[in-house]
């Protein structure tokens, strides 16, 4: 009987198929595009209720005004809450005056906290990860729509804000407490001016929120430890004692934006308030993809 023989081989045994290989005409690219991660979000029910929140708040401040009277400051001193009724654009600056400290955060680290994290509480990261998109690719959109979310959100409030106190209070100038006021146009400018420096602000706490949901499958822990940061930052602040320290965190700068609407407005406490959040939230952005991309997903 003769003995079979080994089959001759050619070469070293092939190795694992690349992306090009596996699927003709696969591009990493085109993977997760952001009108998909966008219409994912946005159907989401939590989108649809802090929604909600922010449109109907001028609403409840117009009832509290209707109820309490005409705002007053105390003694004989005059802040921006003094004039909340003078116009339409009075009401929409009052909306951000008392959103930016607290309730517009908690959108910012909703959207960009929740993000990543649920896709890991949910068991479906894993399998995004293997439809096959790269990380990069998946963090980037996520990213992307998260900060396009909370752009929305503050762009949100002051337009239904200008929309009901226009309604109820009339459409004029905007009334300056230290004096004099804006014109309507210049107003609507510098009202801009004033949203866009409070997401820039806030881009310290999508950082913070995002860079922990790359690093907890809890989602409430993401968001609860960004907004709770933001809290320390503010209380730090207040911490007098700190004195020029102070320069160094971003919740010193939170309210820079009223130099914005003067009649000769001030940049600089803006500029510096924007260089300091965009230098952190960069620092964060970058170890959130630099451990993710490290990270072993088992969820």
């Amino acid at each position: 009987m003769s003995t079979p023989t080994k089959p001759a081989t050619t070469g070293p045994a092939p190795g694992p198929a690349s992306a090009s290989d596996s699927a003709h005409g696969y591009r990493a690219g085109r993977t997760l595009p952001l009108r998909v991660e966008l219409v994912r979000q946005l159907k989401r029910r939590r989108t649809l209720v802090m929604g909600a929140i922010l449109a109907v708040l001028p609403f409840v401040l117009v009832v509290a005004f209707a109820i309490g009277g005409e705002p007053e400051g105390p003694g004989d001193r005059i802040t921006l809450m003094d004039t909340a009724t003078a116009s339409g654009a009075n009401f929409a600056a009052v909306n951000l005056f008392v959103s930016a400290g607290f309730l517009l955060v908690v959108p910012v680290a909703l959207f960009c906290g929740d993000t990543v994290a649920s896709e890991a509480s949910w068991s479906s990261l894993r399998y995004l990860l293997a439809a096959p998109v790269p990380r990069a690719r998946l963090l980037a959109s996520k990213l992307a729509v998260g900060l396009g979310l909370s752009l929305a959100a503050m762009v949100l409030l002051p337009v239904v804000a200008l929309a009901v106190g226009t309604v109820a209070y009339g459409w004029g100038p905007l009334a300056v407490p230290t004096g004099g006021s804006l014109a309507p146009g210049t107003a609507a400018q510098r009202l801009v001016v004033v949203v866009a420096y409070v997401f820039v602000s806030q881009l310290v706490t999508a950082g913070l929120a995002f860079w922990l949901s790359t690093r907890t499958d809890a989602p409430l822990g993401a968001v609860g430890g960004a907004v709770g940061l933001t809290i320390v930052g503010n209380v730090l602040d207040a911490v007098t004692a700190l004195g020029h320290w102070r320069d160094f965190l971003p919740a010193h700068w939170q309210f820079a934006w009223a130099d914005a609407v003067q009649p000769n407005p001030e940049w600089s406490g803006m500029i510096q308030g924007a260089a300091v959040s965009v230098t952190y939230a960069l620092v964060l952005f970058a170890l959130a993809f630099r451990g993710f991309a490290r990270k072993d997903i088992v969820s």
